[in-house]
């Protein structure tokens, strides 16, 4: 379970330069959601041996100078909310403005680790310089310099020894399903609807955010949690962030979950949010269910369910592989085979495979269509195996690993699903030295 750090601070301070240092800093690093709008603004990075969550408050401020303070403000309040530690930028060149004293104020009343960070310090005049940013409030603060990493090794050893420890109990652990989507796309109601009328609600468990609640379900033979994004209700005045908002939240649930159950709303399409969050879902290597609500509300004629569908996937390249379900929670249509496909991604998620049984389907395939030559060189594929890792990941042994290029292992990540049923579940394919 990997903590969340959020970077505040305003604009300009060099707050995105330390977010993409951080998460390019090793190549195992998840990068950034690609192919999304606004993607470098959350990625996944470790440091000594701690895996963490970064979130770069940064480019979500929109609008001009006025509307920056009161955005700012609302930033910093959820990143309160949100993350397990903050790292609070600021800027050694301006010094301390008085939009830095605000944001410190609201910190210096928080119960959370902050690391208050003095970029731009790249010589020893700006180091006598940084001594002003005592005046804040918080503490001591750390130099650093973002565009070359000087400093940045003692911030991330003190951060990393101020998160809070993985704790979640390994008890017998229960399949997690986490309903998310853009608001008012129908989450809650899906959500009362599968429980509202039974009986069968065992706990209801305080989840990993203030109001992420796990409910406890079974239904059919299945138990499972529910844990519901849905219970957030948007204050009022947030209008603008409405996508900060809900990404962040998402970005909690998707990554403590099995299964990712995206609702959306069928009279808004696929658009740029639901996108974000498939992308983070496939990113985080979870099972994903497509849920398209408000189906009764779509004008339809003889194929609209197949054209909607096709636009879907075309959306989603290349990872076309995953149930779409049209439903409508209102008149309680298809709401429990929802339930039944996103049980079914969880078994294809968990799924082990036979060594012996993978090399006796793949093996003849490889043969007819080996991976093509590469500079007169011909790769040899001798063998493969399942990893051991909660989701499914496959190693291929040869004798020139570098050779395979992304289409190879796109055929062959296809094979596995063709053969093995792998639907709604990201397959990795690694190749291997023998």
């Amino acid at each position: 379970m990997s903590s969340i750090v959020a970077i505040v601070g305003r604009p300009n301070v060099g707050k995105s330069t330390f977010f993409n240092r951080l998460i390019q800093r090793r190549e195992a690093i998840v990068d950034s959601v690609s192919g999304v709008t606004r993607d470098r603004h959350y990625g996944k990075t470790d440091w000594n041996g701690r895996n963490f969550s970064v979130i770069d408050t940064g480019g979500y401020v929109l609008g001009s100078d006025d509307v920056f303070e009161a955005e700012i403000d609302k930033q910093v309040e959820l990143a309160i909310g949100e993350a397990d530690a903050i790292i609070f930028m600021v800027d050694v060149e301006t010094g301390v403005t008085p939009m830095d004293e605000d944001v410190a104020q609201l910190l210096r009343k928080v119960n959370k680790p902050v690391f208050l960070a003095v970029n731009k310090v790249d010589n020893s005049k700006r180091l006598e310089n940084a001594v002003e940013f005592y005046a804040l409030g918080l503490g001591e603060y750390f130099p650093i310099a973002s565009t070359n990493g000087s400093g940045t090794g003692e911030l991330l050893d003190a951060l990393v020894e101020a998160l809070p420890e993985d704790t979640r109990e390994e008890e017998a652990e229960l399949p997690r399903f986490a309903v998310v989507g853009r608001p008012n796309a129908g989450k809650s109601s899906f959500i009362n609807a599968l429980i509202g009328e039974d009986r069968y609600i065992v706990t209801d468990i305080a989840g990993t955010t203030r109001d992420s609640i796990d409910t406890k379900y079974n239904r059919f033979g299945f138990e499972f949690n529910l844990v519901d994004t849905a219970g957030i209700r948007r204050k009022s005045k947030v209008k603008e962030d409405l996508e900060f908002y809900s990404v962040m939240r998402s970005v909690r649930a998707i990554e403590h979950c099995d299964v990712c159950l995206i609702v959306m709303d069928a009279t808004r399409g696929f658009d740029g949010q639901v996108q974000n969050i498939f992308w983070l879902a496939q990113r985080n290597r979870k099972g994903i269910v497509i849920l398209v609500n408000k189906w009764d509300l779509f004008e339809k004629e003889t194929n609209t369910m197949k054209e909607y569908e096709a636009r879907i996937r075309q959306e989603m390249e290349p990872f076309t592989d995953v149930p779409i379900v049209f439903m409508s929670v209102l008149n309680k249509q298809r709401i429990f085979k929802a339930i039944e496909t996103a049980v079914e991604v969880y078994n294809n998620r968990s799924k082990k495979i036979k060594t012996s049984e993978l090399n006796e389907v793949l093996l003849p395939i490889i043969e007819s269509y080996p991976p093509p030559a590469y500079k007169g060189k011909y790769v040899k594929i001798k063998f493969c195996m399942q990893l051991p890792t909660p989701q499914p990941q496959f190693a291929f042994f040869c004798n020139l690993p570098q050779y395979v290029k992304d289409p190879y292992k796109r055929f062959l990540e296809n094979k596995l699903r063709e053969k093995f049923d792998f639907t709604g579940v990201p397959v990795s394919v690694y190749f291997r030295k023998k």
